[in-house]
């Protein structure tokens, strides 16, 4: 039912739907996220109002790098919902999902911070684990296995 009405109302950028043991992952372009957001949280039936998780992958050296993936809960169904959305490196910026999920807030601020995602209009996006002053981005696959080490 999620997959087909998502279908309907938003047709070719739902590039891929799967349902695996009974988990729905679908998987978007960048310039639905906000509507197809918005349609998951008030569409009757559907009611996913509450991102449990939203994390990044790095899929390093593959193309496109990385995927953005949110977690959705529908509370009145009991229903989960994994939306995946691809970024290339060199354009890691995604719109942010805090003025429909508040929870995104910290979320995305973790994403910023060990993958250097960007997400915009984010209400304070900054570091929320490293300090201001570190250097780089952690969790790419691309970062030194070491860490950086002062000359």
């Amino acid at each position: 039912m999620i997959v087909e009405a998502m279908g309907r109302r938003f047709g070719e950028s739902v590039v891929n739907a799967t349902v695996f043991r009974g988990e729905t992952t679908i998987t978007t372009e960048r310039k639905a996220l906000l509507p197809l957001g918005r349609f998951l949280r008030d569409e009757p039936g559907l009611a996913f109002t509450f991102l449990s998780d939203l994390c990044a992958v790095d899929l390093h050296p593959r193309t496109p790098r990385f995927q953005v993936v949110y977690h959705l809960f529908a509370p009145d169904t009991g229903h989960r919902l994994r939306v995946k959305v691809p970024l290339d490196g060199e354009d890691a910026v995604i719109d942010s999902v805090t003025g429909i999920w508040e929870t995104a807030d910290w979320h995305e601020r973790e994403c910023f911070d060990l993958f250097g995602i960007r997400f915009r209009n984010h209400p304070d996006l900054r570091r929320i684990l490293l300090p201001e002053a570190f250097e780089g981005h952690p969790l790419r696959k691309d970062f030194p296995l070491g860490g950086r080490t002062e000359p």
